[in-house]
């Protein structure tokens, strides 16, 4: 987006340094701060790779620039371990993900002077955002989970992932490369075309700028230790958003979910013709329009 503006932040968690990016339309004003909209990423690549990616010849690639013209302030940062952070010799798990994210709220007040922010993570990034919800429900105003699985069953993709636990309980670190995330875009549906090439290319160059591997504590959490959330301990309003290709749980699976959570305001939506990474897809318009009207929606007046 033309003329948005940016900076960089750093958060710290005991010795882990941990970065964080931000974007608006203008420079805000603490004490005038529009509202924030705080994005989680997942297992694979870090967090500009997968939120303010640019792609040759398109121009609304970016989620951070496309929220920005919503009027949020928005932010994300790199994980432990991905990224611009510290590498260190954690697996970064979905709890220590949820540490970082308390961490990044001590930054998010300091430079916002706001105490509660809105959340919205993709896949393992889903699972962060709902497990600091869980247990930080004073700092979430709103949470959105896109790709989110809740206890695995039958869940065609890890299913797979499980064939290769031996190695991941053998390093905290596993392998990526070009063909990696080319299956994150196109695994669940072969032979349907949900995304464009050139945004596979984009986002393999943009992703192996940070190295050839990446954890492995996601994988491992959500293959060995699901459930890790418990919807019933999610006070805040939730939006669950699930691409109608995602093979990364059940319909089922996110429905019971769906049932256990306490506050009425909650939305589903199923998104046709979207695969796993639907901001990443050909249908990204339709999703950004979904997750606007979340963000935005008046407050009940009862």
């Amino acid at each position: 987006m033309s003329g948005i503006w940016s900076a960089e932040y750093w958060a710290k968690k005991g010795d882990v340094d941990l970065y964080m990016y931000r974007k608006c339309r203008e420079q805000p004003v603490k004490g005038k701060n529009p509202p924030v909209l705080f994005l989680v990423h997942g297992s694979s690549f870090s967090s500009r790779p997968g939120y303010d990616m640019a792609v040759p010849g398109r121009t609304d690639y970016s989620q951070m620039d496309e929220c920005a013209k919503m009027g949020f302030d928005v932010w994300t940062m790199d994980h432990e371990c991905y990224g611009r952070s510290s590498r260190t010799a954690s697996n970064s798990d979905i709890a220590t993900g949820a540490e970082d994210l308390k961490a990044a709220s001590v930054v998010l007040e300091r430079e916002t002077g706001l105490k509660k922010y809105a959340f919205y993570g993709q896949s393992s990034g889903a699972l962060r955002a709902a497990l600091f919800a869980q247990l930080n429900p004073d700092k979430v105003e709103r949470l959105v989970l896109d790709a989110f699985v809740w206890t695995g069953k039958g869940s065609v993709t890890l299913a797979k992932r499980r064939e290769g636990l031996a190695a991941y309980r053998n390093s905290n670190m596993r392998p990526v490369n070009r063909d990696t995330y080319r299956q994150s875009l196109t695994r669940d549906a072969p032979g349907v075309r949900t995304c464009e090439e050139e945004v596979i290319q984009a986002l393999a160059d943009a992703a192996l700028k940070d190295g050839d591997s990446v954890p492995t504590g996601s994988f491992m959490d959500m293959c060995t230790k699901l459930p890790l959330v418990d919807p019933r301990k999610i006070t805040c309003p939730v939006y669950i958003m699930r691409g109608d290709h995602d093979a990364i749980s059940t319909l089922e699976d996110i429905l019971d979910f769906y049932r256990e959570l306490p506050n009425t305001d909650k939305h589903f939506s199923m998104m046709a013709h979207s695969a796993h990474i639907a901001p990443l897809g050909i249908n990204r318009h339709r999703f950004y329009h979904l997750l606007k009207g979340f963000l935005t929606i008046p407050p009940p007046r009862d």
